[in-house]
């Protein structure tokens, strides 16, 4: 079982690992790699001069030793002419110690002559190595570059961003909003053409209730014309004289229900 401080020991390592992850830019990743290994290429020609400085000094001092050489002979030599043996071993031992100084200047000389060798030849391949990073650093800039356009435009074409999915849900809500108006209004024009729907008057009136008052209005009327008949039977009656007057009035409430 992993104990509370395992645990606690593990998710701050995930958590370092993505905080650093989002932190690191991989254009600036490669921007210092090719800056080291710049850097380690100048170190490289650095140690190059020095060799070859180192080298130079060498050859200036194995001339001046072979040069010396010739010239303790012709001392010893000229010491022994005189009958100065001791001044010719002297010149002797001088040409020794130069001797063993030259092979060592000699035996220096050829090792850095070596190294020399050794580190134009290391100098080429990280000079090599320097261009062919630079490039390959450029192409990977450019197709990060290009990476990171490609993911804003399609963050920005599909709406990812807050603002834009927003946008996209409220046209939706529109759209939708617009379709059913658009139902409705058919639907209304329907049965507006179909005869469903009347205009009415009054609360809760239909068309049974209009047909019922129309029937009402019509025994009303037929019974006032009765009435006025009635009326004018009577009148006619009682005043003969009149008889074209009343005829007229009859004529009018005959045709009246006809109109109706």
């Amino acid at each position: 079982m992993m104990g509370l401080w395992d645990r606690f020991k593990l998710l701050f390592k995930i958590k370092t690992s993505s905080a650093l992850d989002e932190m690191e830019n991989p254009v600036e990743v490669l921007d210092y790699a090719y800056n080291q290994q710049e850097e380690f290429l100048r170190t490289v020609k650095r140690g190059l001069v020095d060799v070859a400085t180192a080298k130079q000094q060498l050859k200036q001092q194995t001339n001046k030793l072979d040069n010396k050489i010739p010239q303790l002979e012709l001392q010893a030599s000229n010491a022994i002419g005189a009958g100065r043996e001791d001044l010719a071993r002297i010149a002797l031992n001088r040409k020794q110690v130069a001797l063993v100084e030259l092979e060592g200047l000699e035996s220096q000389l050829a090792e850095l002559e070596l190294e020399e060798q050794r580190m134009i030849a290391a100098e080429q391949e990280i000079s090599q190595r320097v261009s062919s990073f630079r490039t390959h650093r450029q192409a990977m800039v450019a197709r990060y570059s290009a990476a990171e356009a490609q993911v804003r435009t399609r963050e920005a074409l599909s709406g990812v961003s807050g603002e834009l999915g927003e946008l996209s849900m409220a046209l939706g809500r529109a759209e939708e909003k617009t379709d059913r108006m658009l139902a409705r209004a058919s639907a209304l024009d329907a049965l507006v053409t179909g005869g469903s729907l009347e205009m009415t008057v009054g609360p809760g009136s239909d068309m049974v209730e209009n047909e019922l008052r129309k029937l009402a209005a019509s025994a009303a009327i037929e019974q006032e014309l009765t009435a006025l008949k009635s009326s004018q039977h009577v009148q006619q009656r009682a005043e003969p004289k009149d008889q074209p007057l009343v005829l007229e009035m009859e004529s009018i409430a005959i045709d009246t229900p006809a109109e109706e």
